[in-house]
């Protein structure tokens, strides 16, 4: 499957669909799972097929959309895109799952990627994945950005799972809307954020946990 390819917005657009009509993302149970994998271990990331990459991301200068008021020349973006389906990260650095654990990043404002692709196995230290649904909890300090195949699950006003969740609060990212089968693949992409930004720490960006979580 060819990468998709980003275009960054030039103008402002309002959206098509109002935001009370747009449908609420599927959102994990509120129910303990029935099993859990951690995918911060060699056995557990294996388990998945999992090979983890990591890049730090930028700020770069761009024009203001076109329909700005007149005082605004410019705007940022960030660089890479690395949410994009099929996005080739295969220059990046590759690491062992216990290093999602290792604090990245210059400290203050600062971005880094993490990405892998889970595969659902038929049985993973036991239990069987058929017709289970499966969610990717992930928690990293301190703030993150889930994208799941290309997409990060949000609507406006609603609870938004693949959007911030709050300071070093964890993310629950519904892999599929009904059940897994096994065979199923998952492109992640989390784009980690040190903050608060308006008040810049004195500190780094790590993972904190990385789990798939099964439910019946």
């Amino acid at each position: 499957m060819p990468a998709s390819k980003y275009v960054r917005p030039t103008v402002w657009v309002p959206p098509a669909v109002s935001a009370v009509l747009q449908p609420q993302p599927p959102l994990a149970p509120s129910i303990p799972p029935v099993h859990v994998v951690d995918l911060m271990t060699e056995a557990g990331s294996a388990a998945f097929g999992a090979r983890w990459r990591v890049k730090e991301a930028k700020l770069i200068e761009c024009p203001a959309l076109t329909n700005s008021l007149p005082e605004f020349k410019t705007t940022y973006d960030i660089e890479p895109h690395a949410e994009l389906l099929g996005f080739d990260d295969s220059d990046w650095a590759m690491i062992a799952p216990a290093d999602l654990g290792v604090r990245r990043g210059g400290g203050l404002v600062s971005f880094i990627w993490f990405r892998t692709t889970l595969t659902i196995p038929t049985n993973v230290a036991g239990f069987d994945t058929a017709g289970a649904k499966a969610v990717f909890r992930v928690n990293v300090d301190d703030y993150a950005e889930v994208w799941i195949n290309g997409a990060m699950p949000r609507t406006p006003g609603r609870p938004s799972p693949g959007a911030i969740q709050g300071f070093n609060m964890p993310n629950r990212v519904v892999l599929a809307d009904g059940a897994v089968s096994p065979g199923d693949r998952f492109e992640i992409a989390v784009f980690a954020i040190n903050g608060p930004i308006s008040a810049a720490p004195g500190n780094f960006l790590f993972v904190r946990e990385a789990k798939v979580e099964f439910f019946r």
